[in-house]
């Protein structure tokens, strides 16, 4: 409950950045759906008007459909006015490692095409150094699963394939499967970022180097922003 309550506080701090008129970008977890409850409110109380989301799950659109968060698609828009989103860990330069909850490369291609970027966590995943807490996801195609696999374990990772708690193998919502790759804390992010794109069979990665604009951060003292230098 406590945590819940520090997701809370950043997610409506970062609500209060949307203007009507905007696209929006509706990204996927715990701590963004108390973003979604908060934009379906003030929608619905007429404070937001003329507003469009673009999720970056079925997930997200499925809570987004029960809101009655108007949605579009990129069929319609090309430009997102402003992100929000959460991460898995954040470190003192606001680099992301996301992908959690498996919607990393979706979220990676609202975030590269949103004028801004709000980011919002609870106190909990801040470090110093990104892999600290956290394995770094990558989304890879079946079919490459073996040598994808033994090419990050090259790098240095312990590889885990992703799993779904009750048994069997995790898909994204563009089909493919997910190995978490525990790099432990990672010194050099700009070459593992290189390193990665570079091999076939790798769709994307959950490494969001200089994306973040902004992070708000729900704290028990309290709400912190941490803001791009």
């Amino acid at each position: 409950m406590v945590l819940n309550q520090l997701k809370k506080k950043a997610a409506i701090e970062a609500v209060k950045y949307l203007e009507s008129g905007m696209v929006i970008g509706l990204g996927t977890g715990s701590t963004t759906n108390f973003a979604l409850q908060e934009i379906s409110a003030l929608f619905k109380e007429g404070s937001l008007k003329n507003i469009v989301g673009i999720p970056s799950s079925r997930q997200t659109q499925s809570l987004a459909e029960e809101l009655e968060i108007p949605l579009t698609t990129f069929d319609n828009v090309s430009k997102i006015d402003l992100n929000i989103d959460s991460a898995d860990e954040v470190d003192s330069n606001l680099n992301l490692i996301k992908g959690g909850g498996g919607a990393l490369l979706r979220e990676k291609v609202i975030a590269q095409v949103s004028n801004k970027n709000i980011i919002i966590i609870d106190e909990n995943k801040l470090s110093e150094t990104l892999g600290t807490k956290w394995a770094v996801p990558v989304e890879i195609i079946e079919y490459a699963y073996r040598p994808v696999s033994k090419y990050i374990e090259s790098l240095g990772a312990e590889v885990v394939l992703r799993k779904y708690p009750e048994g069997g193998i995790f898909k994204t919502d563009q089909g493919n499967m997910i190995i978490d790759c525990n790099f432990g804390q990672i010194g050099n992010l700009n070459e593992l970022n290189e390193m990665l794109h570079k091999q076939a069979g790798i769709v994307e990665h959950g490494l969001f180097l200089g994306i973040a604009d902004e992070v708000i951060v729900g704290k028990s003292t309290g709400v912190d922003y941490l803001r791009k230098q």
